[in-house]
Formats: C-alpha cells, structure tokens, sequence
C-alpha cells in the first residue's frame, strides 16, 4: 500500500515546482499515478520518487526531454553507459568551444583596451598553379573535425606507398556556400607526384589555379581565423576592381603535427578572386 500526495504536496516534498512536475506530465515523462476524472486533481505516489530523480539527473547533465524520455524506457547498464560516453564527449566537446569563446572574449578586452580591434590583416594578390592532389572529402560535424580528415587521409597515403610532392603543400578545401555551425562539407588534399586510381572516399583529381588570390598568413591559434576573415571584407572593400570567386582554401604551414605551442601555429587563407571588368 502507498500514500497518494497531491501535486502540490508532492510538490513541496519533492523541492520540484508544479509547473515543473505539469511540463514532465505533458511530455509524458512522470504522468500522475492518479488523475481524478471529476476535479481534474493530480496524485502522485512515493513511489515515483525514483523516477523524478532519473529525470531531474539527466536534465541537470544537459538531456533534452527527447533524450530523457529515451532512457527512461530503456534504463540498462548497457544502454545508459552508451549514452552517458556521449554526452560526456558532447560536454568536453562544449567545454572546448566556451574555452575558444573565453579566449576570443580576452583578444577582444585586450583590443579594446589598447584601442585597436585585430581585424588589420595583410591581404596580397598572387599567382596559385593547377596541382594534381589525392584528397578526401566528406562532411563533418564541425571545424574540429578537419583534423580527423587528415589523420584519415596521411594514413592511407602512408600504407599505399603514395608519393607526395617534393614541395608539400597540403591544403584544405570548404565546399559550402557559406558558414556553417555544423556539417562542414570539407576535401583534404595532399599534393601528389603523379595520379593514380580512385578508392572509396580517397579520391586523384586536379586542383585549378589562379592568377588572382587573395592571401594572408594567420599567426596563432586556429580560433583567429575568424578575424582574418573579417579583415578581408575590410581588405576587399578597398580592391573595387575584384570580387570573391570559387572556394576558400587553407594551408596549415604550421599547426599541432609539428608545433606543440597554438601560439606558434602559422595559417595561410587563401580567397579566390575574380576582376569585375
């Protein structure tokens, strides 16, 4: 046998708000143990104590109710380790970006205090030539992603034997029209001595080039692309004979393969150009 307790005093038991337990109610995560057909009074047991503590739980570790109502149908060893490792990876990866905003919050405090914004980036137009490339394109979660990419990419190179350029120059392409906060469309490529044949997702293609890209070079960490970027639409608004044509690409001089300090990290952005007349 079990006591009934109305909402409200379940409630105040529980520390947990009408409101609240009325929103778990509708979204069918802790519906009533009783539901008076007469007064319309909800009544709830102790026993439901245990399931509100599921739900408060993962709402506490970030859970949408999507995902809570998920795990409580299917509260096992196996499937809650599951989903506890990626929502552990979703909230590192989090942490990660509040850390890359607390950084660009600090580069902004330091520009303001000494007057100036970081957004003076260097622009000069040069001469890119075709190369032939073995590149891998998929579409990532995010920018962080593009890392995998080339880890994926170098290890096949190196199982197969496949011969680089004697000049490396190893480049990253960004297919979509725009930016994106998630599903990044991005081709790594490595320049090769000669094509070969296609495998899979790694596939031997030409790269065209130009006579006309606009590049600068990014020192520091990868989250200050941002600005260099900002500082081309400042550059190009004096340059009224060009305009932006084809897709940006990235050459990474130096990054965490061959420098340990993010400080000593060295972008090259590369932004096609076309001249308006």
């Amino acid at each position: 046998m079990y006591i009934l307790f109305r909402i409200g005093e379940f409630s105040k038991l529980t520390q947990i708000s009408v409101r609240m337990l009325r929103y778990y109610d509708k979204n069918n995560l802790l519906k009533p143990e009783k539901t008076d057909q007469f007064t319309g009074y909800r009544y709830y047991s102790s026993n439901q104590i245990r399931d509100l503590h599921k739900i408060i739980f993962l709402r506490d570790l970030g859970y949408s109710t999507a995902e809570i109502s998920n795990a409580l149908k299917n509260w096992n060893g196996i499937f809650m380790r599951e989903q506890m490792e990626n929502k552990k990876q979703e909230i590192e990866k989090n942490i990660q970006q509040e850390k890359l905003k607390a950084s660009r919050l600090n580069r902004l405090i330091n520009s303001i205090e000494s007057d100036k914004l970081e957004i003076n980036y260097d622009f000069n137009i040069k001469k890119i030539p075709d190369f032939k490339v073995l590149s891998l394109r998929k579409t990532v979660p995010d920018y962080f992603h593009e890392g995998a990419l080339w880890s994926e990419l170098y290890e096949f190179i190196e199982k197969n034997n496949i011969k680089l350029s004697a000049s490396p120059y190893d480049f990253a392409v960004y297919h979509d029209s725009g930016h994106k906060e998630s599903n990044i469309d991005i081709e790594v490529c490595a320049v090769v001595e000669k094509t070969g044949k296609n495998h899979g997702s790694f596939n031997y293609r030409e790269v065209k080039g130009t006579d006309t890209m606009a590049c600068t070079m990014v020192f520091g960490p990868y989250e200050k692309i941002a600005s260099a970027f900002l500082g081309f639409v400042n550059w190009i608004s004096e340059q009224p004979e060009y305009r932006m044509s084809g897709k940006n690409r990235q050459v990474c001089h130096r990054g965490s393969w061959n420098e340990n300090d993010p400080s000593g990290y060295l972008t090259e952005i590369q932004i096609p150009l076309k001249k308006n007349f």
